[in-house]
């Protein structure tokens, strides 16, 4: 489309997570950093939280090749699952067979004594379940149960929960408020600033290939800024359009008419004040 255009060598805008796109903003910068620190200090349960769009997926896989060489990772991308087929899920991650298992108890001592072959060779295993604002309560309840398998020194299973804001809503709930106080680390992720979204764009083109000068004029990001919220995915989206329309005219900067057009032709954006009497 509009990659040779620009002189890229790739489209920088897709939606679908690619780590080597991630940006260390301030937030999600510090959201890393604190799941580092927290899994070096053995911390049981952490939770990252975010609207949607924020990167969480994202920073979800980052952490996966972060901890890739230093733990034994188990992922768990949509946990909307019974309790029994979670155990499996994670039976399965940590390559036991929960087929040669005849009930739940089988499965949970398969699960003991993979967690206690892993600690004896001194490599932590951590559980990462993304999306887990899904989790119904009694599977969220039967994790906390798997992370009582432990020895009297050391945990065996440290957990970390990628959410929406409705995961914190839950685990408000009476009838969880075991397993959220064992929460140790929360880190709610924040959208973009104007300056980061500038820096954002930047990024993503130079690792698509762009060489040149700034390719969105200053009227162009504010626009852009403004309309996404700083909410990454709603930026690709504009940016991606913005790029088209641009294009479409044969010009080779994206000027604010360009981005004026994609926000008109984006449903899920809401163009604040002076830029809806605009549309």
């Amino acid at each position: 489309m509009y990659e040779s255009h620009f002189g890229l060598q790739e489209a920088p805008f897709a939606l679908t997570p690619n780590t080597r796109y991630f940006l260390r903003a301030p937030s999600h910068g510090d959201a890393l950093e604190l799941l580092l620190v927290a899994l070096r200090q053995r911390e049981g349960f952490i939770k990252i939280s975010g609207e949607v769009g924020t990167g969480k997926t994202l920073l979800c896989r980052l952490l996966l090749n972060e901890l890739e060489q230093q733990a034994h990772t188990a992922y768990i991308p949509n946990p909307c699952l019974t309790p029994e087929t979670l155990y499996e899920a994670v039976a399965e991650e940590l390559g036991v067979d929960p087929a040669g298992c005849a009930n739940n108890h089988q499965v949970l001592k398969a699960i003991n004594e993979r967690l206690i072959g892993h600690a004896m060779e001194r490599r932590p295993v951590v559980l990462v379940i993304d999306e887990a604002q899904a989790m119904p309560e009694d599977t969220i309840e039967a994790l906390r149960l798997l992370t009582n398998l432990e020895t009297e020194s050391m945990r065996l299973l440290q957990v970390v929960l990628f959410g929406q804001p409705e995961l914190d809503a839950l685990l408000q709930k009476p009838s969880l408020r075991q397993l959220n106080q064992r929460i140790t680390f929360h880190y709610r992720l924040a959208p973009l600033d104007r300056q980061s979204v500038a820096q954002y764009l930047r990024h993503r083109l130079a690792q698509a290939g762009y060489n040149g000068a700034d390719l969105f004029t200053p009227g162009a990001l504010r626009l852009i800024a403004r309309a996404s919220g700083g909410i990454p995915r709603l930026v690709n989206i504009l940016a991606h359009k913005s790029l088209l329309a641009a294009w479409g005219r044969g010009d080779r900067l994206v000027q604010k008419s360009h981005a004026l057009q994609a926000i008109r032709d984006t449903e899920s954006v809401r163009p604040p004040g002076l830029i809806a009497r605009w549309l």
